[in-house]
């Protein structure tokens, strides 16, 4: 009753399959799990790399007909894929007899001292002032946000339950999840667009709102209120990342150090930069950590890649899973600056691997940074209203103006499924029962 309780107040708080999807284990020759592994489709940068188990999950909307496995110390392996759909896709890697002397270990604890790695990120940290917004007295920028709800974990139950009786065509949207390889069906998006005015010196900021625009409930402020308040903004330079209340250390923290363990795996050109990336993971269980990998430029020590996903171990109440990714990009060959920040949380009642939940789902992109163009100290007082009629208005014309990303089939299909669905009976029931609970009128 709880996950139909749940379900409810996401569809009022709160397509077509990918063509080619991959999934399985990656082994060494003694058949133990290869973790870190680098994955991705050949001729593309579409890719993903294998968790601490040698598992992976990996998808696109094109057709590819190979895909690759490297890592250090190992042989790279091509593989064939003779359909679109891969699951139980398992993969054997050898040895690389010319690097067996060089093979980089990515488990157990890895040294602080010698570690090439950790002198890259000692000026990580010399360097973070250059980099990001703080270096200059004012800035601008066009901001683009979409923040996605879906039902996790779909399977003949959940199709086949009285709650969707009458419902069934929204199935049709359901898709597997490029993170956790779970099948979801997306139930609810929303889009705004704004422009953001900042000023260092008198350490104020205002953003104004363009346009919003989500599938369904353009004017329910609940809605609006709790996409407001369910992320916040963080900065990975910082030490500390705070989500849902619990500070977790950065990978880039300066105490990382004692907390991560970090190995230096592979080096290539990212826009034309020559970047490191490094591997890190926890050096003890049951703390607020992450693992991951990051891409950092040679020449300024910028971050330009990095994705993070919380330890399974973190136990945060409801919140079964955190992941992030974020890209940097360069600003007169020299400054890093954000462009694009994704950000997925999987709430949940039960922790259970196979337990039914909700995905979270927020992309944020930056662009059209501008700098010391100074505002008067009143400029920042304005009030702005964070509900306006007009704004959740805006036409077609404006959001393929202002989408700085189109949307994906699934996204699409939300719109559409929601118009279909806000035409039935039941649906219109639950949407009024939902109301109730939400408000507390």
């Amino acid at each position: 009753m709880k996950k139909y309780l749940l379900l409810i107040l996401f569809f009022v708080c709160i397509s077509t399959l990918a063509q080619t999807k991959v999934s399985g284990h990656v082994y060494d020759d003694a058949n133990d799990p290869v973790p870190y592994v680098n994955i991705y489709f050949e001729g593309t940068s579409i890719g993903t790399s294998t968790d601490e188990n040698g598992t992976y999950y990996i998808e696109d909307d094109e057709t590819h007909e190979t895909i690759v496995y490297s890592f250090v110390g190992f042989q790279t392996q091509k593989v064939k894929l003779t359909q679109k759909v891969n699951y139980k896709f398992n993969v054997v890697l050898k040895e690389d007899a010319a690097t067996l002397d060089e093979v980089v270990l990515v488990s157990g604890k890895q040294p602080k001292k010698n570690n090439p790695a950790i002198d890259i990120l000692r000026k990580i940290w010399a360097n973070k002032r250059s980099n990001g917004l703080k270096q200059y007295k004012q800035y601008q920028y066009d901001k683009y946000e979409k923040v996605e709800f879906d039902l996790n974990t779909i399977d003949s139950a959940t199709i086949n339950s009285k709650l969707f009786r009458g419902m069934e065509f929204v199935f049709e949207q359901v898709d597997t999840s490029k993170v956790t390889g779970k099948t979801y069906l997306p139930m609810f998006i929303n889009e705004s667009s704004a422009q953001v005015y900042g000023d260092n010196v008198i350490n104020e900021k205002r953003e104004i709102l363009k346009g919003n625009k989500n599938s369904g409930f353009s004017n329910n402020q609940v809605i609006i209120d709790f996409v407001d308040d369910l992320y916040s903004d963080y900065d990975v330079y910082n030490n500390y990342l705070k989500f849902f209340d619990k500070s977790f250390t950065s990978p880039i923290s300066r105490t990382g150090i004692q907390t991560y363990n970090y190995v230096l795996a592979d080096s290539a050109y990212i826009d034309n930069k020559w970047c490191y990336n490094i591997i890190y993971y926890p050096r003890r269980k049951n703390e607020l950590t992450f693992k991951g990998d990051f891409w950092v430029a040679d020449s300024t020590y910028a971050i330009k890649e990095i994705n993070m996903q919380a330890s399974k171990s973190a136990n945060i109440n409801w919140v079964k899973e955190i992941y992030i990714e974020q890209e940097f990009d360069v600003l007169n060959d020299s400054t890093f600056l954000i462009k694009r920040d994704y950000f997925m949380s999987d709430f949940a009642f039960n922790k259970k691997e196979k337990s039914q939940g909700i995905y979270g789902k927020r992309t944020t992109l930056y662009n059209n940074y501008k700098f010391n163009e100074k505002k008067e100290p009143k400029f920042y007082k304005q009030k702005t209203y964070s509900f306006d009629e007009d704004l959740y208005n805006q036409d077609d014309a404006f959001w393929d103006k202002n989408r700085m990303e189109s949307l994906s089939k699934d996204e699409k299909g939300v719109y559409v499924m929601l118009d279909s669905l806000k035409k039935t009976k039941k649906f219109k029931r639950l949407y009024n029962l939902g109301s109730i609970l939400a408000s507390g009128y």
